[in-house]
């Protein structure tokens, strides 16, 4: 991230501000989220655990916009390096393949979130104050390991943002900004190689974004 961060900076600098008629706003920008999930399993048609988890994560991304007209912007933003979960390991009883008599298995399961992608419209209220709204789809990739022998496939979340911000241009034409959003993403249920199902649901976060970036 941080040489992508270098490269981006690099390509800002090198263009004047006689090309600032385009429309066109590139730019990085660090976030800080909390998010919370609530999840659900079921082992062969019983319920097992109902659990609710909140975790503090922190990331960057590279952002494109094009402006149309004087206040509306539409834009994309990427997040070029996946979002790791922490990693849950517990211990339970359960029964393994043949075996007839519950034994203690041990459970661990960790997710990466993979191309967090945000599309968005931007209105400016404002000469300084923008709202927003868009969609957010990201790929949740399973890492776990379970002494029940299940495996779970990989997964898509889709969602919905909306945000509020602060925006400040300078002479030269770069630009910073600030600005906090609210995201919540769609339910999914995941079968497993067992005929069990692990249901996500509920999954929210609220976040505050810096970023920086030129207008062309």
């Amino acid at each position: 991230m941080k040489k992508l961060t270098i490269a981006v900076l690099m390509l800002l600098g090198t263009f004047s501000m006689a090309s600032a008629e385009l429309g066109i706003n590139i730019g990085i920008s660090a976030s800080t989220g909390v998010f919370e999930a609530q999840g659900t399993e079921v082992e062969d048609t019983e319920k097992q655990a109902e659990e609710t988890g909140m975790a503090v994560v922190g990331w960057g991304s590279i952002f494109l916009e094009k402006t149309l007209g004087s206040r509306l912007v539409i834009g994309v933003d990427y997040v070029p390096s996946a979002l790791a979960s922490e990693t849950s390991e517990a211990a339970r009883t359960d029964q393994v393949g043949s075996l007839s008599t519950n034994v203690s298995v041990n459970q661990k399961i960790q997710a990466d979130f993979d191309d967090l992608t945000t599309y968005y419209v931007a209105f400016n209220v404002t000469e300084n104050f923008f709202i927003k709204g868009g969609s957010v789809h990201v790929d949740v990739i399973t890492n776990e390991a379970l002494g029940t022998g299940s495996t779970y496939p990989n997964a898509s979340l889709d969602g919905n943002m909306m945000g509020a911000g602060y925006h400040k241009n300078f002479d030269n034409g770069m630009f910073m900004r600030a600005e906090g959003n609210v995201m919540e993403f769609d339910g999914v249920t995941l079968s497993s190689s067992t005929n069990n199902t692990v249901s996500v649901d509920d999954l929210n976060g609220v976040s505050a974004k810096i970023s920086i970036g030129k207008s062309f």
